[in-house]
């Protein structure tokens, strides 16, 4: 096979050139049988080793990077699959939670070359249906996109690093998503939320609907707390497909939450005796520290648990403990650390449910009156979100959250300027300079104790991943 790319960085760049969803991709594209045939075309990586597969409104890169770092702990070579990224693509397909060696996305990335370039094109001028579904000139075909290549991409480097687990989350909905060619050992879905209404529904049932596609005959599926609109979905489309129904309310529960700067510790108890499934779950309370703060982490970590002692009952405690206390998830809840900042916390939080999650540890630990630095991608719930964040924070900046998807800050600032004190909103679209204000002001506003130890006020960056990517290139210039 001829070599095509010399480091990973040109694979990443010769991606990008194709039709990507954060950039404007049309619905006519999401089409599983599009990934199926790609899959075949390869050989079909998908199957090259066991799965779990995620998926669901929020908390759902936590818990993929939680299992992947729990297997790891457990002695497996884990491929992980998760999005978005932060600072690196890399980040998006990784060996545990370490890029993969370079040769390893070169050569995966001439094998997909060579797929798009030649054996793809073969099969659309000899085969009907391959030309309805990739051709550009039919009405319902476009060319591969960059979300079913970079999937492909992960299946190809798993298989080649002969990977003994994949941990995949899914990149939007389920059932069309193009991971949803896996037939994983167990299934995870997180809470569900309203989001993406123009691709996956305007409904909590539609979002369900699409979120549980991903369930598989006959295979269990972990489910996060539900409300009953969405939890009646997810009862029937279990029942449909004789797929055993774990839900995380219905078999444990969680006490002695404690949250610090630091992280969060809490007890995990399983009921075990509810469901035959459960049998391999551990019949003592367990003692669990993650670096990571928020009560949200520990219902994440705690479904994590659940999904991987159904798919791994072998895994004991050690391995759990081992894999959570080396945890690493960028932009959630991570503070970033400066010569002369004050405590200022990233977070990814992009929905109503999860921004009132965020800020409620938040103020918990910083107390309120703070600084937020907000920027969100134009389809979000602006006027929910202004809503929960203005009454808590004494100075609020709007920003671009990046170049990446897009955003129409004066239209959110207009929002949150109409719901909080006309002085409390500030409009600041260059992103670094957004960072670098938001930090003069905090720092100028100290006082009392915070005066004493050189620190200013407490400022929270959220409302987006890529937000959260652009303030931690601030901290790293």
């Amino acid at each position: 096979m001829e070599k095509y790319f010399k480091l990973s960085e040109d694979v990443f760049n010769w991606l990008s050139g194709f039709i990507n969803l954060e950039r404007g991709q049309k619905p006519k594209s999401f089409r599983i049988e599009r990934m199926e045939v790609l899959a075949e075309l390869a050989d079909h990586p998908e199957r090259c080793a066991p799965s779990i597969h995620i998926a669901g409104s929020k908390g759902k890169g936590s818990v993929t990077s939680m299992l992947s770092a729990m297997l790891t702990a457990a002695g497996f070579r884990v491929a992980r699959y998760m999005s978005p990224h932060v600072t690196d693509i890399r980040e998006r397909i990784c060996l545990g939670d370490l890029y993969f060696n370079d040769d390893i996305y070169c050569s995966a990335g001439d094998e997909l070359k060579n797929i798009t370039e030649e054996r793809l094109p073969a099969l659309v001028k000899t085969q009907s249906k391959a030309a309805s579904l990739f051709s550009p000139t039919s009405d319902d075909g476009c060319e591969p996109t960059f979300w079913e290549l970079l999937t492909l991409l992960f299946f190809l480097c798993a298989r080649k690093t002969k990977c003994d687990v994949m941990v995949v989350e899914t990149g939007m909905g389920g059932r069309l998503d193009s991971t949803n060619v896996l037939d994983p050992l167990v299934s995870v879905i997180t809470l569900i939320e309203l989001e993406h209404t123009n691709f996956l529904g305007s409904t909590i049932e539609a979002v369900a609907t699409e979120k549980a596609g991903i369930i598989k005959k006959g295979k269990p599926l972990v489910l996060a707390k539900q409300c009953d609109e969405a939890l009646n979905v997810f009862k029937e489309k279990s029942r449909e497909k004789n797929s055993p129904l774990i839900y995380f309310p219905q078999i444990a529960e969680l006490s002695g939450v404690n949250i610090t700067t630091q992280g969060t510790d809490f007890t995990l108890s399983f009921n075990t005796d509810k469901n035959t499934t459960t049998n391999s779950f551990f019949h003592t309370p367990l003692s669990l520290s993650i670096p990571i703060p928020g009560k949200v982490q520990a219902e994440n970590t705690s479904l994590a648990i659940a999904a991987l002692k159904i798919a791994f009952p072998q895994i004991g405690e050690d391995a759990i403990r081992g894999g959570l206390k080396k945890l690493k998830i960028p932009a959630r809840f991570e503070k970033m650390t400066g010569a002369d900042t004050p405590p200022f916390i990233i977070d990814g939080a992009h929905t109503p449910e999860s921004l009132a999650l965020c800020i409620e540890t938040f103020c918990l630990l910083y107390g309120e009156g703070g600084v937020l630095l907000f920027g969100c991608a134009a389809d979000k719930n602006t006027a929910a979100m202004a809503k929960i964040a203005c009454p808590r924070f004494a100075k609020i900046f709007i920003t671009t959250p990046g170049t990446f998807k897009a955003s129409d800050p004066a239209k959110v600032y207009e929002t949150f300027a109409e719901i909080a004190e006309q002085e409390k909103a500030t409009l600041v679209e260059d992103t670094q300079e957004a960072v670098r204000q938001a930090i003069l002001f905090a720092k100028d506003s100290r006082k009392g104790a915070e005066a004493r130890r050189g620190e200013g006020v407490p400022v929270l960056g959220t409302g987006s991943f890529y937000l959260a990517a652009e303030i931690r290139k601030y901290f790293c210039n």
